[in-house]
């Protein structure tokens, strides 16, 4: 494994997550990950929810080595082959198939924030009945005190590019709900962050 392929953050909150991840999802399903980086939390969660398929994607050719690599170390026959996919493209064809749960970890605060809603427009396309997506990362929110270490990321990363930053929870919000999404669930995570899930009302 290449040490470029290592994430610390990921090996971090890989555990946390998948804690909540298994509070709001069924024992099987089919699962389409957005922006899997190392490949880390794809190999991590399919190992140990061996009923779910795992679609991991990036917008980096060049990461997909990295990623097939860590599904093999770790034996998760359950992970597909990695897909190259553009949070921008106005549709995201991944052979037309209907997932059960999107995921997303850090990455709104790292992109510009016309990601946000291309984001959520493109997950309720593709989410089948009682799907939901599943964001993670850090947040602002209204009412809530943010954490010092989160207010100097912040700062660190609106200084290396001024179209990233933590993003408002309730702006997210706003823009899930013009796709249909509503906030079903709020998981706060170690590290001051957030797992939020998102839903179609009523599904």
């Amino acid at each position: 494994m290449l040490e470029t392929d290592f994430s610390p953050a990921a090996e971090r909150n890989k555990q946390p997550i998948l804690e909540a991840l298994r509070q709001c999802l069924p024992a099987q399903g089919r699962a389409l990950e957005i922006a899997s980086g190392t490949g880390q939390h794809a190999a991590w969660f399919a190992a140990a929810l061996p009923g779910w398929t795992w679609q991991p994607t990036e917008a980096r050719p060049e990461a997909l080595p990295g990623i097939a690599a860590w599904a093999a170390q770790a034996g998760a026959a359950n992970v597909l082959a990695p897909r190259v996919l553009d949070v921008m493209a106005p549709h995201w064809a991944v052979d037309d198939a209907r997932f059960d749960l999107v995921f997303c970890a850090n990455l709104l605060h790292i992109a510009p924030w016309a990601v946000c809603a291309a984001l959520m427009r493109a997950s309720a396309q593709c989410l089948g009945p009682g799907g939901v997506l599943v964001t993670y990362g850090p947040y602002l929110e209204d009412g809530v005190a943010t954490a010092p270490g989160n207010l100097a990321f912040d700062a660190s990363l609106r200084a290396r590019n001024p179209a990233w930053g933590l993003r408002r929870r309730e702006d997210v919000a706003r823009e899930a709900a013009g796709a249909g999404l509503g906030l079903a669930a709020r998981h706060a995570l170690p590290a001051n962050n957030l797992l939020l899930v998102w839903a179609r009302p009523g599904g």
